[in-house]
């Protein structure tokens, strides 16, 4: 309770500081989607980021110098995704590392007992990694690139905190906290039909919309369809109803419904 009430006496401080404007241009030029949303979206948002940026550690890492750019671009994509949940924002994010561009190096031996946050040691081309118990790293061309462009369905920045809201049920297993167990269950029957014709058009060699990604681990289908859920929301509604309609339930937004 004494620990709840430092952090509101905290946020509040931080709140009491005026929004600075160039944030907004920040916003604006890095969310394709900030002009999608109502003033009221906009102002909630607003209040998240100024949040988020002062209260995790940030850290450039390969040569990246952190900037208010970089901070606020991240915050806002990030924080677009729990805009109408309830919310620690993120408790379990202490830290956020950005590398300047893709990071592709031959993979590295670790002992058992070692833990990596390099996304050097991955020995494949890195966008953004989050780890259960650490960091969020992501990768600033990346997250420019996918924050610009708001329909093509790839957002690093909503993958990997979508990985974080994941992880807060245990480990990354597809299931974000539900409501209840009715709310569970029509989740588990809705995402595990989608998986399995997500395998069968993809064994038919037939296209499919959700990127061929999201069938690697229903880790990974939970964050693809997240991505594509704010990004492409109206196709997804066509295609995929159902689907649609359960993270509609659980982000408590609706993007189909959202102007151009």
């Amino acid at each position: 309770m004494f620990f709840d009430w430092l952090r509101r006496r905290r946020r509040d401080k931080i709140l009491a500081e005026p929004f600075d404007e160039t944030w907004v241009d920040y916003l604006q030029r890095n969310m394709g989607c900030w002009a999608t949303l109502t003033d009221e979206e906009q102002a909630h948002l607003r209040q998240l980021v100024q949040v988020f940026v002062a209260e995790k550690h940030w850290e450039g890492l390969g040569g990246m110098a952190m900037t208010d750019e970089v901070r606020v671009t991240i915050a806002g994509q990030a924080c677009l995704l729990v805009l109408e949940l309830p919310h620690d924002l993120y408790r379990r994010v202490e830290s956020i590392l950005v590398y300047p561009n893709t990071v592709r190096a031959p993979a590295r031996g670790r002992s058992m007992f070692e833990t990596s946050t390099d996304l050097a040691d991955q020995g494949m081309p890195v966008l953004g990694q989050a780890f259960k118990r650490g960091p969020v790293m992501l990768v600033w061309d990346a997250v420019k690139r996918g924050g610009r462009n708001a329909h093509d369905g790839h957002n690093v920045v909503l993958h990997e905190f979508a990985h974080k809201l994941d992880m807060l049920t245990g480990d990354a297993d597809g299931v974000p906290p539900l409501h209840d167990k009715a709310t569970y269950a029509a989740w588990v029957s809705v995402f595990q039909r989608e998986w399995d014709a997500l395998h069968e058009r993809q064994e038919q060699g037939r296209r499919t919309f959700l990127d061929a990604y999201a069938g690697t681990n229903p880790a990974e289908f939970f964050a693809v369809a997240t991505e594509q859920f704010f990004e492409q929301g109206r196709t997804m509604q066509r295609k995929h109803p159902e689907l649609y309609e359960v993270l509609q339930g659980f982000y408590r937004q609706d993007p189909a419904a959202r102007p151009c």
